[in-house]
């Protein structure tokens, strides 16, 4: 199964969740503003990424994970993507997860003008906030993904 953490920038909720699905995020506690901003693609997406996978890792269940940011193409991009894995003949091998209900107004804010106006030094500490207050619903999304990926091996 390939799995696809998306949303509109692709560079901090798709950051976390798939940090969290590869366990490199602790999901019994919140993690210090540091964990977050260290993952390797938290807000240090690059305008050349947007629209590409991004590999992260493979899970417990030997399943790829990657992250996507399409910026406001989601009815292109997704669609294609899933065509593309059904003409590959592995339209079932394919989960895509939006994160974009895990997103807050700190998060907006903060991810629109570290990204969008390239202010990390002012937007980064605002959208590690919004992520630190958003983390329980990110880590109820991905036990969610989890549990349903586990009871599919079983």
């Amino acid at each position: 199964m390939h799995i696809i953490y998306h949303d509109v920038g692709g560079a901090h909720s798709v950051a976390v969740a798939a940090a969290l699905h590869l366990n490199k995020l602790p999901v019994d506690n919140i993690p210090t503003k540091e964990d977050i901003i260290s993952l390797a693609t938290f807000d240090k997406i690059k305008k050349k990424d947007i629209g590409h996978l991004i590999y992260q890792g493979k899970d417990e269940f030997a399943n790829p994970v990657y992250t996507l940011g399409y910026k406001y193409s989601s009815k292109i991009a997704l669609p294609l993507l899933q065509d593309t894995y059904a003409l590959l003949g592995n339209k079932d091998d394919l989960l895509l997860i939006d994160t974009k209900p895990t997103i807050n107004f700190l998060m907006k804010v903060g991810g629109f003008t570290s990204r969008g106006l390239g202010i990390s030094s002012l937007g980064r500490p605002i959208v590690t906030r919004g992520v630190l207050k958003a983390y329980p619903k990110l880590v109820e999304l991905v036990s969610n993904v989890k549990r349903n990926l586990k009871a599919k091996k079983s």
